[in-house]
């Protein structure tokens, strides 16, 4: 099954309405949301209307722009002053941050709660931060999560050690979430010229297209027949066709990546 989800809903009413195109053209079908930011309120509205599924784009490193209480804004600028200081700081481990990354989350998955009417159907993070070694440390999202894996490299093509780490973190995360088998980004297949793989791979195995329909190639992408007619023929669909398992072995092995 592939998942083409679309990030930063909500952040903006651009970012909102270029994913809204998209979806309705039928190049995707599912978006991450962003909470207390410029659009969050309204295209929470949008989405109730159109029918899209709807997951939690966690936030640790972007400023809120919408925020009304003061102890979340400190508690999160802690954590962004944290994240900012270097794209290596998510890889460390912050014990002065415990608290403030609890009430982060679960600030961001109440008001999740209050416009959606319901739970997130998945929960991923702006730049991945979901997957900081805090995150992963503390446990702070709740098991039986649907949660965004790691890309999915093959061994050559990021080096060895990096594909190391990322397994190391997807079999941490299989432990206690669920994910799908393979994670993509459309910008890197598109720029590598990929595609065709994450198709293939849709057929046989559970796979997460990431996508950022802001960006105009990405947008023209999937509104474009090319797109629209390799999906017909796939079994596409979104989180909530996940939601029914809610166990996956934690020794189950890594897919072979088909190079």
């Amino acid at each position: 099954m592939l998942i083409i989800n679309a990030d930063d809903w909500g952040r903006c009413a651009a970012e909102t309405q270029a994913a809204l195109t998209c979806f309705q053209a039928g190049g995707l079908q599912s978006v991450s949301a962003m909470m207390f930011m410029d659009d969050s309120e309204r295209s929470a509205k949008v989405a109730k209307e159109v029918g899209i599924d709807v997951g939690l784009h966690l936030n640790l490193n972007q400023r809120f722009t919408h925020n009304k209480s003061a102890a979340l804004a400190k508690s999160h600028d802690r954590v962004v002053r944290f994240m900012s200081l270097s794209k290596y700081a998510q890889l460390l481990y912050h014990p002065g941050l415990r608290s403030d990354l609890n009430d982060v989350f679960h600030a961001q998955l109440n008001e999740f709660v209050r416009l959606y009417g319901r739970t997130p159907s998945h929960i991923d993070g702006h730049q991945h931060r979901h997957l900081c070694t805090n995150m992963l440390l503390q446990k702070v999202i709740p098991s039986g999560e649907i949660v965004r894996r790691t890309f999915s490299y093959a061994p050559t093509e990021n080096g060895r050690i990096d594909w190391m780490y990322r397994r190391l973190v997807d079999r941490m995360l299989a432990r206690r979430y669920q994910l799908t088998d393979y994670f993509f980004s459309l910008s890197r297949c598109l720029k590598r010229k990929t595609i065709d793989r994450v198709y293939e791979l849709s057929k046989s195995a559970t796979v997460e297209l990431m996508a950022h329909p802001v960006i105009p190639i990405e947008r023209a992408y999937l509104t474009s027949s090319e797109h629209l007619d390799r999906i017909a023929d796939l079994p596409v669909g979104s989180f909530q066709n996940m939601q029914p398992a809610k166990t996956r072995s934690c020794c189950q092995t890594e897919p072979t990546l088909i190079a």
